[in-house]
């Protein structure tokens, strides 16, 4: 019987991991801006904090790309399919 050997490149699986980490990361933000939006929709927000929290996201968009390039990925990259569930992330979020 012979041994299976998986044989892992140490750069491949950094950034593997990076793409796992940015995925939930982008995932997390896609959440968040959903919900300030639903928030603002309603109108439980004042003013200062629609301001506050446009520019939170938009500082975290804009972070978001910078991680992507610093790993080597494009947000497209980002995108896991899930079989008959679709598509984890929006696609109009980019």
């Amino acid at each position: 019987m012979t041994e299976a050997r998986i044989d892992l490149e140490p750069r491949r699986a950094a950034q593997d991991l990076a793409s796992l980490v940015l995925t939930v990361v982008e995932l997390l933000r896609q959440l968040m801006e959903r919900q300030a939006i639903r928030r603002i929709d309603q109108g439980t927000l004042t003013d200062d904090q629609e301001e506050r929290i446009g520019t939170a996201l938009m500082l975290l968009d804009s972070r978001m790309d910078e991680l992507c390039a610093a790993h080597g990925l494009r947000r497209e990259d980002l995108r896991l399919h899930l079989g008959p569930l679709g598509p984890l992330l929006s696609e109009d979020a980019w």
